[in-house]
């Protein structure tokens, strides 16, 4: 510990940005800073949560070694440079965030001597859309890396569950944890018992309203059925798919809204223009999400793969009905039939098929929303990942 008796704690994340950045940075700035010294070790990140850290005063080191491709000569360099650091600056905790930097980050402190160590699973690098060969050398990784960390947090359910089964550390280092919801002002209609176009109990604006401000944002028309996706513009996310799905739907009424960028953005614009019978707006990375999903009828995530997306959490915040991929710890909260729809990853027309239901269905659509949002409850707040960072920076766990 610090002179002063605050643990200090390195968060080691290949980019801080997306789900996993804004997971980070949130656990980071809800600690008590006279309890916690947090310091954020990062390859690059998303200007939007690089500003908030610095706003509050957290010290934000850029390794520009560690990146996300596999790159021997860059990985070594990052290695090297992750175990100088660690090593000369008296870390009590080194928490690792994402494949990368859960590779060298846990290797480099475990190598400097850092007395605990805590990963954070958002998801797995190994998933059904890669080759056998490479899912079981990752899952190997994964296996040693076990062996070395005191403490492993799973987004979800799924997550933990799949931790377990593939023994990738010993169960009882495992913990469960949520993921930390953006909350607007409760929207008209819902659980909160106000009327369809009625303000919230606390005084927040009516649904039609907040959905107004926000399609009026996204320069969409009033009357516009829309059906919109959150999440960065890889390949894990699936994009494309996304547009076969809408294309699939072959409805000229609906627009498509896709919030987030990426290194797809290139081809999936391409593929938009290339759709005969598409409309899809690209809109680009925005600070302001949750206030931007009333714009939505339906929320979609097409992922591959995933943990437990915070956007998801996000739109069920809002009323949103959702169509999701059954992935991982995304049927934490999509019950299939109860709070939303789940169907098969890389089935563009599965996708189709239940967002055209939703959209035929309002009734429905609306039951299962409100039922959503009923049940989340508490799960997703704040408190609920201060408490389990506590829990797990400050007790030693037992080692293999």
């Amino acid at each position: 510990m610090s002179g002063s008796g605050a643990i200090r704690v390195a968060t080691v994340i290949t980019r801080l940005e997306g789900g996993a950045g804004q997971h980070a940075l949130r656990g980071a700035l809800s600690l008590d800073p006279a309890s916690f010294e947090m310091t954020i070790i990062t390859g690059s990140g998303d200007p939007l949560l690089l500003d908030q850290a610095a706003a509050a005063g957290l010290e934000v080191l850029t390794e520009p070694a560690l990146r996300m491709p596999i790159s021997p000569r860059s990985d070594l360099r990052a290695l090297a440079r992750l175990r100088e650091l660690l090593g000369r600056r008296p870390f009590d905790v080194v928490h690792t965030h994402t494949a990368k930097a859960g590779v060298l980050g846990r290797l480099a402190a475990h190598r400097a001597g850092v007395p605990r160590l805590v990963h954070t699973y958002h998801g797995f690098p190994f998933h059904e859309f890669q080759g056998a060969p490479r899912r079981r050398a990752y899952v190997q990784i994964e296996r040693g890396l076990g062996r070395i960390t005191d403490l492993a947090l799973c987004v979800g359910t799924g997550v933990a569950v799949e931790a377990v089964r593939r023994r990738l550390i010993s169960p009882e280092r495992i913990r469960t944890i949520g993921v930390v919801a953006d909350v607007p002002a409760p929207p008209g209609g819902g659980p909160d018992g106000g009327g369809p176009d009625g303000g919230g109990p606390d005084g927040g604006a009516p649904r039609s309203t907040a959905r107004a401000r926000a399609r009026a944002a996204l320069g969409l028309a009033a009357d516009a059925t829309v059906v919109g996706a959150v999440g960065r513009l890889t390949y894990q996310k699936a994009p494309g798919d996304f547009v076969a799905a809408l294309r699939a739907l072959d409805r000229p009424d609906v627009t498509g809204v896709w919030i987030g960028d990426g290194e797809l953005a290139g081809k999936v614009a391409a593929q938009i223009r290339d759709t005969p019978g598409v409309r899809v707006v690209l809109a680009g990375q925005r600070g302001n999400v949750v206030e931007l999903l009333p714009a939505f009828d339906v929320f979609a995530l097409p992922s591959r793969y995933e943990g437990l997306p915070t956007a998801v959490v996000e739109a069920m915040v809002c009323g949103i009905p959702v169509v999701a991929t059954a992935v991982n710890a995304v049927g934490d909260v999509v019950v299939p039939g109860e709070t939303g729809l789940l169907v098969a990853p890389g089935r563009p027309r599965l996708m189709a098929d239940a967002v055209g239901f939703l959209l035929d269905s309002p009734e429905v659509a609306a039951g299962m929303a409100a039922t959503a949002r009923a049940r989340l409850g508490k799960r997703f707040g704040e408190q609920a990942l201060r408490q389990a960072l506590t829990a797990a920076y400050a007790t030693r766990g037992a080692m293999a």
